[in-house]
């Protein structure tokens, strides 16, 4: 309880810093950050109600408001189900109840702040509220929450470390299974198992994103999954997974090549493995998100290469989609100053024309630097 108190307190600090009269929060992620409620429910409306004074009051289906209690720290009085008949309906939206339900507890003039980029917040939902309440002026929050939960305690470190542990599993195990003639399925299922099963001393959770998988010519372009088709020789397949515990993501990428790799593939290898050791040693309390992107960038730029993209972003709990926490991104115009707690997802991805590498690690700064949450080699790995 102390540990949720502490994050309610640094919302409202937030929200009285901006003259925010009530929050909306719709974000899975930062629900489970306020409350411990987890469930997969976000497909429905549902969100947490923070006035600036007073209790919070959570809003979902009534089906799955019956079982909050059982994961949140919320009281039962609380927690509010909305009818079961407003559930996809064209004439009617939960948000019509909630706004209802919401009018008393937000004073007449304040303004209310709303994740207007949130994946689950509809243009329906804003659009509800805003009608059911009249008198209030809705605002985008502009990630509040997330940017709170930017710094980790001890706490979350701790459930972010044992994150890595099942990321490394997850990862020895794709390693190990992805060879020539094997369906792509089948390797995905062993690597979804794997990040189920965990450890011998921690069980894992379902990833925000499933297993990514491109392979051969598909391998320069990140995100895709995964077919029925089996793995060759003399192709790369890049992998990119996460482990997960308490909600919390360590995400992981690798490459293997079946077979000897050309030489443009060893070389790069090489130079990344390189920039990762350069990004890392710029990794400290004090530097800004652009002084560790202009780290790595220096040592692949010595080599002719070029990445576009950024080399990380903040991360800690997900929920599907996304495993990051859309706040701090690692690129080159990114002024924010490091602390000690925030964690990262560095990942160097060079994807080309027809053929692609990936190397990333989850770390977390610290006092004096950076940690990283697992041990994996930074080589490729090379099946012959």
């Amino acid at each position: 309880m102390s540990e949720y108190t502490a994050r309610l307190a640094k919302v409202r600090a937030v929200l009285a810093e901006r003259g925010l009269g009530a929050l909306v929060v719709s974000d899975p992620a930062n629900l489970f950050y306020l409350t411990g409620y987890d469930a997969w429910s976000f497909y429905t409306p549902q969100c947490l109600l923070v006035p600036a004074e007073g209790d919070v009051w959570l809003f979902a289906r009534a089906m799955d408001a019956a079982g909050a209690s059982y994961t949140c720290n919320l009281r039962a009085d609380q927690i509010h189900g909305y009818p079961e008949q407003l559930v996809h309906r064209p004439d009617v939206h939960p948000y019509d109840w909630i706004a209802n339900v919401c009018h008393d507890l937000i004073p007449p003039g304040a303004d209310v702040a709303v994740e207007s980029d949130a994946h689950y917040f509809t243009a329906r939902s804003y659009l509800a509220l805003s009608n059911g309440l009249p008198g209030r002026r809705l605002v985008d929050s502009a990630e509040l929450v997330n940017w709170v939960r930017l710094v980790k305690s001890p706490y979350e470190i701790g459930l972010l470390r044992i994150a890595g542990t099942i990321a490394e599993q997850a990862m020895r195990t794709a390693l190990d299974r992805l060879q020539p003639g094997r369906r792509q399925c089948d390797v995905a299922a062993e690597i979804l198992a794997a990040q189920t099963i965990g450890t011998p001393e921690h069980g894992g959770e379902y990833p925000a994103i499933v297993p990514m998988l491109p392979t051969g010519a598909a391998a320069g372009t990140p995100h895709l999954t995964w077919s029925d088709r089996p793995f060759v020789d003399n192709e790369a397949t890049t992998i990119e997974l996460a482990g997960v515990f308490g909600r919390y993501h360590a995400p992981l990428a690798r490459t293997v090549m079946l077979g000897d790799p050309p030489r443009r593939l060893r070389e790069t290898a090489k130079i990344v493995a390189d920039g990762m050791q350069a990004a890392l040693s710029a990794i400290r309390p004090g530097v800004t998100g652009g002084a560790v992107h202009a780290a790595f960038n220096d040592v692949i730029a010595a080599h002719g290469l070029v990445k576009e993209s950024r080399i990380g972003y903040s991360i800690g709990i997900g929920y599907p989609p996304d495993w990051g926490e859309r706040t701090v991104s690692l690129r080159p115009e990114e002024t924010t100053v490091l602390t000690a707690g925030m964690a990262f997802h560095l990942i160097l991805g060079m994807w080309m024309d027809g053929w692609g590498y990936e190397l990333s690690e989850p770390v977390v700064v610290t006092a004096d630097g950076v940690e990283r949450l697992t041990g994996l080699s930074h080589e490729l790995t090379i099946r012959r």
